[in-house]
């Protein structure tokens, strides 16, 4: 009888025709529960077909998707093995029985787009086996191309001067800003020389530099997309500005009701809306140009200087945080290349390689440049120098724009499997948003309490956001999904358990 000792794997047990899914769960298991550790290697892959008395292609099949969730890697001649820097999720301390859980984020947590809402499982329930994170924004870090960083490391270290190593420019290292000069004009229609960029440790720094400058022109208050991100919002009133809904539309924000806020700011998301997914139509665009240019702000009095003075009258902050990612549809150009003088442009690599970079970047109209870079300064001093010459190299020798094309092809692949898993298992739901990004939107019947719907999800072992997480005014139930950071079996099985919370059976 066809069996292996490795792990006790016994074929019998895998349902009809679902050979390979049965293998990818139970060696997908015994890495989760600590019976295959970090560096353990797996059988050859014609050995263990022959122990389990399957074809060669099953075994690959499940390495491979394993290796594409991140647990294993692989290489040639050198076999298959748990990766070593591949840590379980740290286990949710025991709730003290009759405290409600908490919506504060731990204090070494920033807020973000990736912040899950509360839908903690009641206390004393057990954690379920084979979590799936479906937060919208998680990026698929185990295709971080570990190979070409470390190339771009060395050639950043081999061309390093000791002045590289002194404290650096708080804008950001000439080299850098030059490579993203050229990249922004390349793929984002941005025309910038180098000395109008400004690098940050990723857009939450840029939205705190920010905050500290437009409260000292007297602004405290922001438009906000309504629904639109609740980790940016939270992030936002930390630092001192209280953020005003604005309705969104098919049509992304709505610039008639922004124009009767009397606000002299807004945040906007206008290549791929949070969490909607929708373009910033054409003519929203240039209705949101002419808003910032339509009139002048009285400048409070503590700050009437010359720099004051110039300060723009009314401002639009751009987060551009995943245009890079678009699968059915052209690019929006940023809309920074419209209105250079009133947007403030931010972007980073958090979605494209991975947040533990910290890199990202800033451009601002020129008269809020040296404001931002003094609050820089005193922020922080500068960013970390290898890592910026290792971006630079890795921007300007081609590799940055090779990585996007291999993952725009996974995150196709992993979109079309959640697309068809939806079909399937919740026909009445429609879908939003499925041209771009690293997410979609799944509205529901009105009938539907979404919050609990996510937390059902949780206790299943399905992390989703709940659509009423981050809206403030009425609208549908909905669903944010993420679907970058799992591969499409794991996604299949995310809906199936989605389905099952909500009471849908296929």
């Amino acid at each position: 009888m066809a069996g292996s000792d490795f792990l006790q794997l016994d074929p019998a047990r895998a349902p009809a025709g679902g050979l390979t899914a049965w293998l990818t769960d139970e060696l997908r298991d015994a890495v989760r529960d600590g019976r295959l550790a970090a560096g353990d290697r797996l059988p050859a892959t014609r050995v263990l077909a022959g122990q389990l008395d399957c074809s060669r292609g099953v075994v690959v099949e499940a390495y491979q998707r394993l290796t594409d969730e991140g647990l294993l890697s692989g290489r040639r001649g050198g076999g298959t093995t748990v990766r070593t820097d591949w840590l379980p999720a740290p286990s949710a301390p025991p709730e003290t029985s009759g405290s409600p859980p908490s919506n504060t984020p731990p204090s070494n947590t920033p807020p973000s787009r990736t912040q899950p809402p509360n839908t903690a499982a009641p206390p004393g329930a057990r954690p379920v086996a084979g979590r799936i994170d479906l937060s919208p924004g998680l990026p698929d870090l185990s295709a971080f191309p570990r190979a070409a960083w470390a190339r771009a490391e060395r050639a950043a270290l081999n061309g390093l001067a000791s002045a590289d190593l002194g404290y650096g420019d708080p804008r950001g290292l000439p080299a850098l800003r030059e490579a993203l000069a050229g990249w922004l004009a390349r793929t984002r229609g941005v025309r910038a020389h180098p000395d109008e960029i400004l690098v940050t440790n990723g857009v939450a720094q840029g939205l705190v530099l920010l905050a500290t400058v437009l409260r000292g022109h007297g602004i405290t208050r922001i438009g906000f997309e309504d629904p639109g991100s609740r980790g940016a919002r939270e992030h936002l009133r930390r630092w001192g500005l209280e953020p005003v809904s604005v309705p969104v539309d098919d049509g992304g924000l709505d610039v008639a009701a922004l124009d009767t806020t009397a606000l002299d700011a807004v945040l906007v998301t206008p290549a791929h809306q949070f969490p909607t997914g929708v373009a910033l139509a054409p003519g929203r665009r240039r209705a949101l140009v002419a808003w910032a240019r339509a009139s002048a702000r009285a400048t409070a009095p503590h700050v009437r200087t010359p720099a004051a003075a110039a300060f723009p009258s009314r401002l639009v902050i751009e987060d551009d945080y995943d245009a890079e990612h678009r699968y059915d549809r052209p690019p929006v150009p940023a809309l920074r290349a419209l209105a250079p003088d009133r947007v403030v442009h931010l972007g980073s690599v958090s979605k494209s390689l991975a947040p533990a970079l910290r890199l990202g970047w800033m451009l601002a109209p020129a008269p809020m440049r040296a404001e931002l870079t003094e609050a820089r300064y005193w922020t922080d001093l500068a960013s970390p120098a290898l890592p910026q010459l290792a971006l630079a190299h890795f921007i300007t020798s081609g590799a940055f724009d090779r990585h996007l094309r291999q993952v725009r092809r996974r995150h196709r692949a992993r979109r079309d499997a959640l697309l068809a898993a939806l079909a399937a298992h919740l026909p009445d739901a429609a879908v939003h948003g499925v041209a771009a990004g690293l997410h979609l939107l799944v509205t529901l019947p009105d009938d539907v309490d979404d919050a609990a719907l996510a937390a059902r999800a949780e206790r299943a072992g399905v992390t989703v956001h709940p659509l009423s997480s981050h809206r403030h005014g009425a609208g549908p139930p909905g669903l944010v999904i993420g679907y970058a950071a799992a591969g499409p079996d794991r996604l299949r099985e995310a809906v199936a358990r989605l389905a099952a919370a909500l009471g849908r059976r296929s």
